[in-house]
């Protein structure tokens, strides 16, 4: 049975095969005329700049941090210099999970665009299936990067190693390198990818569909090469390191509580099933992410809406999760003893199926709570259109309170699961539901990414000028897409607020300490501090996003004044300069939020007078402030989004029906402006911000605990000499000479 550990990484293997032959049929459909194929070109040709002068960057960051990593673990017994090479190869992994993303939306977006000339069916097909690849190819990477480290770290350190021993923690400490990079890259890469694309579609919608007068997509238009680079940066090759990262860090969290878990009864791996069940799970959820593909049809003969794309995709999503929580019940029960503990909490392995089963359903629950308040026809996103019809501030303030409203079921969805899956099985359960959600990455994945891929599409139509069906097809895929995109993020934030609160529990049991009083100043003045910093992240974000727009909209303003003809369609905008424009702002500007997320908990914890305890309240207060940051910013911008596109069709707001151009049209197209770098920006890039602090903390959790028991022994060594007590003979002495001064 020690084996079993390696069908870990041949799971991982699997999906990469899945990905190789997909990946193979989407380059063989049918990629339109020659004008698709140059727009096409385009767009993959600014996608891959972008991609090799982001990367540019980021190699001289893995670099610096991986020196640093190898000498602080030099002076660390619990650590090792492999952490570097493991920090490296997380980097590594992360950002090739996003180039995966970028190359087959790249190849698919135009196909899609053909395959809508066809029928709304094989248009779902093509771009579903570019999705697919990139879902099962980012999972396949995630499983077989942890797994494969884990077994030859573990063959490295301890071939015979207790779960207890030395060696084994080693091991783990250096598996918390890989996490970091990943995370790490991560967050550039979402930060990066969202400005770029914000920055882009903001400056094309402000001029191009306010000032102008013409489509999003219009060929005239010269930011519309650099909006539809964006939704392959931000969007996909962004999204493919985010939950990458995501994937890697809720299993990792699992294994460390699982390596602090006692088992009581024998078991089948010698005590290390706490430890290898994640990632059996996170393997598992890719074998049935892939047959679950099988579901997402529809009929050749389906009306052009989006409840038929919608209940396709549905049934994709649902058959994974109810297929893996079947097979994850099994093996519970086959893998795990019956009795364990963690920090005093005794729990079953069915209170461990129970934890997964609570993290599915809390997945489950939000899905269907984004979907409601981001989908068209809903209560919430008709309340913001109806709030169009009386201006352009009318539509802004709806969209917040409807985002602010969006965060009061989620959150209670959030804090029954952590009690429930706690009950379960104690922080064990809290970590394992976590897991649970995420072992269906690979389909969370291929439903988010279709999205772009069709808003792709449709803008390659727009450009080429296809039939009008044709666009009228893509149209429903994007508005489904953006559905799916807000509710992917929903389920990123509640599993990032599971994870971390497992990463949480993994710290302090690493940094050696028995809790968090809130009592004590230092802690209570973290706290503060760590909610202010999702704040200030999300400042340093959307005022990216709003200067690059500035640039990009001063140069569309330009080029419609300077060059000869552009309007009439005779003139050829100069894209590049636009592209350009989004490349240089995001590279830039990526930076310092990325820094504040990894250098805010070194701060804390290695600051005289704070510390593990102190970096504890800091971590307590950005999960609880960055997970409704986030839960806010992505459901509003979404809202904003689909209330803008149901002018696409036509609305009827008082007895009368508005379409494209109308006033309210144009008031709407001001609150999704406004909700752009919520949705993807900022708000997306809550739950890396708040697991890649989690993750610092815990690599550097050992050391702040040999910095605790030093002091601990200096306080001991220099501790005043015990004052001996005072003999009732001599307290009878002072008492009389006090009586006799007194009456003196």
């Amino acid at each position: 049975m020690d084996k079993l550990i390696y069908l870990v990484p041949v799971m991982g293997i699997i999906g990469l095969l899945y990905t190789v032959v997909k990946f193979n049929w989407v380059s063989k459909q049918d990629a339109g005329n020659d004008r698709m194929k140059e727009i096409s070109n385009y767009i993959a040709e600014g996608a891959m700049a972008f991609l090799k002068a982001e990367w540019k960057v980021l190699g001289y960051f893995v670099v610096i941090v991986g020196i640093l990593l190898a000498v602080m673990a030099g002076a660390n017994p619990h650590s090792h210099w492999l952490i570097a090479i493991a920090f490296a190869i997380g980097a590594v992994l992360s950002a090739f999970a996003g180039f995966i993303g970028m190359k087959v939306a790249t190849k698919a977006n135009v196909r899609t665009a053909q395959a809508a000339r066809t029928s709304l069916s094989k248009a779902l097909n093509v771009s579903f299936t570019g999705g697919a690849v990139m879902g099962v190819g980012v999972a396949g990477l995630a499983v077989l990067g942890l797994g494969g480290l884990y077994i030859v770290l573990k063959q490295y350190f301890a071939p015979d190693a207790e779960v207890n021993s030395e060696a084994m923690l080693q091991t783990i400490e250096v598996l918390t390198g890989f996490s970091l990079g990943a995370e790490s890259i991560a967050l550039f890469a979402r930060v990066g990818g969202g400005i770029y694309t914000k920055a882009a579609d903001v400056g094309a919608d402000l001029v191009g569909k306010v000032e102008a007068g013409i489509p999003e997509d219009d060929p005239r238009n010269p930011a519309t090469i650099a909006d539809n680079v964006g939704d392959n940066v931000g969007d996909v090759a962004g999204m493919g390191a985010d939950l990458f990262g995501s994937y890697v860090a809720t299993v990792l969290a699992t294994i460390v509580l699982g390596q602090q878990t006692i088992v009581h009864d024998t078991d089948l791996l010698d005590g290390f099933s706490p430890v290898v069940l994640p990632m059996l799970i996170a393997g598992v959820g890719i074998i049935f992410s892939i047959v679950a593909t099988l579901f997402v049809r529809i009929s050749e003969n389906a009306g052009i809406n989006t409840s038929t794309v919608q209940k396709a995709l549905n049934m994709g999503n649902w058959g994974s999760m109810i297929l893996t929580a079947i097979v994850a019940f099994f093996l519970v029960n086959w893998l795990l003893p019956y009795n364990m503990e963690l920090r005093g909490v005794l729990f079953t392995k069915w209170g461990v199926a129970g934890a997964i089963g609570v993290g599915l359903l809390v997945g489950a629950l939000m899905s269907i709570i984004t979907e409601y308040y981001t989908a068209m026809g809903k209560r919430p996103v008709m309340s913001i259109i109806r709030q169009s019809s009386t201006g352009h501030a009318t539509n802004v303030i709806g969209g917040l309170a409807v985002g602010m409203e969006s965060t009061f079921l989620p959150i209670l969805v959030l804090a029954g699961g952590i009690w429930g899956s706690y009950e379960c099985a104690g922080l064990y359960g809290v970590a394992i539901a976590a897991a649970g959600m995420m072992a269906t990455t690979a389909m969370q994945l291929a439903i988010d990414a279709f999205g772009p891929i069709a808003d792709n599409a449709g803008g390659i139509a727009e450009m080429s000028e296809l039939p009008k069906e044709v666009r009228e097809r893509t149209d429903v895929l994007d508005a489904v897409g953006n559905t799916t995109a807000a509710s992917g993020k929903g389920f990123a934030i509640a599993s990032a607020a599971l994870t971390a609160l497992a990463l949480f529990a993994a710290f302090v049991g690493v940094a050696n300490i028995s809790g968090i009083d809130i009592y004590k100043a230092n802690v209570l003045a973290s706290l503060f501090v760590g909610a202010m910093i999702p704040f200030i992240f999300s400042s340093l974000a959307i005022r990216a996003v709003g200067e690059a727009a500035m640039s990009m909209v001063e140069e569309v303003r330009r080029q419609f004044k300077t060059i000869p003809g552009i309007m009439e369609g005779t003139g050829k905008p100069e894209y590049d300069k636009c592209v350009a424009i989004s490349t240089q702002a995001s590279i830039r500007k990526m930076m310092l939020p990325g820094a504040i997320a990894i250098i805010s908990p070194l701060i804390i914890g290695f600051m005289p007078g704070l510390g593990a305890e102190a970096l504890g309240g800091f971590l307590a207060g950005a999960t609880v402030s960055g997970v409704l940051m986030g839960m806010f910013q992505n459901n509003a911008g979404g809202a904003w989004d689909n209330a803008k596109k149901s002018f696409e069709k036509g609305v009827v707001i008082n007895g009368e029906t508005f379409y494209k151009k109308s006033e309210p049209h144009k008031a709407s197209v001001t609150g999704d402006t406004v909700g752009d770098p919520f949705k993807d920006t900022s708000g997306p890039s809550m739950n890396i911000l708040i697991k890649l602090m989690s993750i610092v903390s815990l690599v550097i959790a050992p050391t702040l605990a040999q910095i605790s028991a030093k002091k601990a022994d200096e306080a001991k060594v220099t501790k005043p000499a015990v004052i001996q007590p005072v003999s009732e003979n001599a307290k009878q002495k002072a008492t009389e000479s006090v009586t006799a001064n007194f009456n003196h």
